[in-house]
């Protein structure tokens, strides 16, 4: 919602100020100018990327609007399959999961908690983390290594989005004076003409120049900054389960381990003790 906002405050005050200035609003109307602009930043996007981390912004994007998913109501259903999963193994064995955590998607248990079972990720990283613990009994140091070479590999994995949305950024300005450059060449075409039709065509070239800057620097450069904020909210879910696994690897009880990761999420999403406690109370 706040983006939506920045949106709208960033177009009214250029709109405003430009028509405050006498300017006529149709002079701007440069579709074919957009089209360079816009059409040659795509494909240089497609060609610096691979596939999977175009996937990745193309997913991310509608968050900047509606909402990081990794909200205060994921994070609290994080917490309740982790106390879930803890709690089931040590009242019941650890072979009282073992389909749960082979096919967790499927898993009843997995299943009451919606939110988290739409990650996929999230949900791989621990169960298969905790697979490993169940299996191999590997002190809490050991499980703490391999949990953190993993998790270099999958913040780099998700700041890659922010970094090419960023370079698309600033290589929108360069696009626009290309537009620009071919407005200028249209317009020595035009010379010995009506100057009317001239200055047209400067103008058009002109707001290649603007459009280029305009939508680097007020759309995609602030989207890729946010997206960076996501895969910071997104990595948080992740050392909150690396934690909880350490905290239950450890020798605590369940509800230490979901607290434990609890104070590892991000402040404006992290739910207070008692809320944590709260809803832990309906799964004992």
């Amino acid at each position: 919602m706040f983006a939506l906002a920045g949106v709208l405050v960033v177009i009214i005050s250029v709109v405003v100020g430009y028509l405050a200035s006498h300017g006529n609003m149709l002079v701007l109307w440069q579709p074919f100018e957009v089209l360079i602009i816009c059409g040659s930043a795509l494909g240089a996007f497609m060609v610096a990327n691979p596939l999977i981390v175009q996937k990745k912004v193309f997913t991310m994007l509608p968050q900047v609007f509606s909402g990081s998913r990794h909200n205060k109501n994921f994070y609290l259903q994080l917490l309740g399959l982790i106390y879930c999963l803890f709690q089931k193994s040590r009242q019941d064995g650890f072979l009282s999961i073992e389909d749960d955590i082979e096919s967790p998607f499927t898993s009843e248990l997995f299943n009451r908690f919606p939110a988290v079972v739409r990650d996929y990720e999230v949900v791989d990283f621990l169960t298969d983390n905790y697979r490993i613990f169940t299996l191999t009994g590997l002190p809490a140091y050991e499980i703490d290594a391999i949990m953190d070479n993993e998790i270099e590999q999958i913040q780099e994995e998700l700041v890659a989005p922010s970094h090419a949305l960023t370079r698309v950024a600033e290589g929108l300005p360069g696009f626009g004076i290309v537009a620009a450059v071919l407005g200028i060449v249209i317009t020595m075409g035009s010379i010995g003409g009506p100057l009317e039709e001239i200055g047209a065509h400067v103008a058009a070239a002109l707001v290649g120049t603007f459009l280029g800057i305009f939508f680097g620097y007020g759309f995609v450069g602030p989207a890729a900054s946010h997206l960076e904020t996501l895969g910071t909210h997104e990595l948080k879910a992740y050392l909150c389960i690396k934690a909880s696994i350490n905290s239950v690897v450890s020798g605590y009880a369940p509800a230490v381990a979901a607290e434990t990761g609890r104070k590892l999420l991000p402040p404006e999403m992290r739910p207070s003790f008692v809320e944590l406690s709260n809803e832990l109370k309906q799964y004992r």
